[in-house]
């Protein structure tokens, strides 16, 4: 499968206002990302997960080493409109993301500005708005929905200018339980489709429905690899100040009691299916 994302030792520093003092918010991380793949980066505030995420989009330019979406250079101002249409991102405040009074005017502006034909762009409203399951809301003013309808549309967004990939940063952190839910289908949904998603997230939930994921500490990849292999690591990712996912901290208290649970639980579905074989 052909890399979507290359990244060669990239590196990424600047100062901070408060004390004029040069912070290096990411040191010197290397990895790729397949096309097609599902891959999360946790961390905690300040390990640089964010930071990487707006490099990959190219809101921010390396400071050393290379970052290349589907090919193109980022550093290269030339490449800017070939790496946004390749790479979309839905941010944390869906409200910074919103710019019109109507949602379908919203979800068109991305594909206007990209100079797309009006026909097809009314094409692309209808199936992005249908595809995060908002197509009866695209009349309505965005200030009237809730924090999970703004955040959809925020998505829809992005999915109507055909990106291959989406980076999600921490989408669902100003929602409820049930606002978190409903992103998260989405995603899982777009991902089936085909898209590939790179979701900067803290909560251990989400990290655990992705292919991969990469743990990021103090600008540095400290763990990398598949849902199980990383939350297998407990010890560890407690050291890092994490919590782990509960499905893993349930199984790892039943096994402390005895109860031979199969390993490679770590989402809450698994554990309540593994638990309803003993009503």
């Amino acid at each position: 499968m052909e890399n979507i994302i290359k990244i060669e030792n990239l590196k990424f520093s600047y100062i901070r206002e408060a004390d004029q003092v040069m912070v290096d918010a990411i040191k010197d991380v290397s990895f790729e990302v397949k096309k097609g793949s599902f891959v999360a980066v946790i961390g905690q505030n300040g390990s640089g997960k964010s930071t990487l995420a707006k490099n990959i989009n190219a809101l921010l330019i390396p400071t050393g080493g290379t970052i290349y979406v589907n090919g193109f250079d980022t550093r290269d101002d030339e490449n800017i409109w070939e790496i946004r249409q390749a790479a979309g991102m839905v941010f944390q405040n869906p409200d910074n993301q919103l710019v019109s009074s109507i949602v379908e005017d919203d979800v068109a502006f991305g594909p206007e500005n990209l100079g797309i034909p009006p026909q097809e762009i009314r094409a692309r409203v209808d199936d992005a708005l249908k595809a995060v399951n908002m197509y009866e809301h695209r009349k309505k003013a965005p200030h009237l929905l809730s924090g999970g309808q703004k955040q959809r549309i925020a998505i829809a967004g992005v999915v109507a200018m055909r990106p291959d990939c989406i980076i999600f940063d921490e989408p669902t952190a100003m929602l409820d339980p049930k606002g978190r839910a409903g992103v998260m289908a989405i995603i899982n949904k777009l991902h089936k489709e085909g898209i590939t998603v790179i979701l900067i997230t803290h909560f251990m939930e989400e990290a655990a429905e992705a292919d991969r994921v990469i743990i990021m500490d103090k600008g540095d990849i400290v763990l990398d690899g598949t849902p199980i292999e990383i939350f297998s690591e407990t010890e560890r990712i407690k050291a890092l100040g994490l919590d782990i996912p509960v499905a893993v901290d349930l199984a790892d208290k039943l096994r402390a009691r005895g109860i031979n649970l199969p390993k490679g639980i770590i989402r809450t579905e698994e554990m309540v299916d593994y638990l309803c074989q003993f009503k």
